[in-house]
């Protein structure tokens, strides 16, 4: 799996090559979006160290950074809800990855047992209102 990328790589390679260059913020983690393969629809957003993704692209399972055990952990492992990977991408300057995935188990991919972890929505053009609904 390739190493950070130093900052002052050249912008050409980063966004026109064809090697894939991650560009680790300062505390060596890069976002990474998941999204079901088949709706389109926003699962989760986790970190990735160089570990868990370079562990990603091996196994075609989506494993991330736990920030608050720090530690690297496979998403569904314990709850047989895992993310298989149907295609992977990175952004225009390597600093962020898209997965498409397909939740294998129960078929949901948030540890509150929803199938996105993005179920709340947050009122906007509301003044002063900061309820949360859930959403379907």
């Amino acid at each position: 799996m390739p190493k950070p990328t130093p900052s002052d790589a050249p912008a050409d390679d980063l966004e026109q090559g064809s090697t894939l260059m991650p560009r680790f913020d300062r505390d060596g983690l890069i976002a990474a979006v998941a999204t079901d393969a088949a709706t389109g629809d926003v699962l989760m957003l986790a970190w990735m160290n160089a570990d868990a993704l370079r562990l990603t692209v091996d196994t075609g399972i989506a494993h991330f950074w736990s920030r608050s055990r720090s530690k690297i952990w496979k998403k569904g492992e314990e709850s047989g809800n895992l993310l298989r990977i149907a295609e992977m991408r990175v952004d225009c300057d390597q600093d962020a990855i898209w997965m498409k995935v397909r939740v294998e188990g129960a078929g949901v991919a948030c540890h509150t047992g929803a199938r996105s972890c993005f179920y709340r929505i947050v009122p906007v053009g509301e003044s002063g209102s900061a309820r949360l609904t859930r959403g379907s």
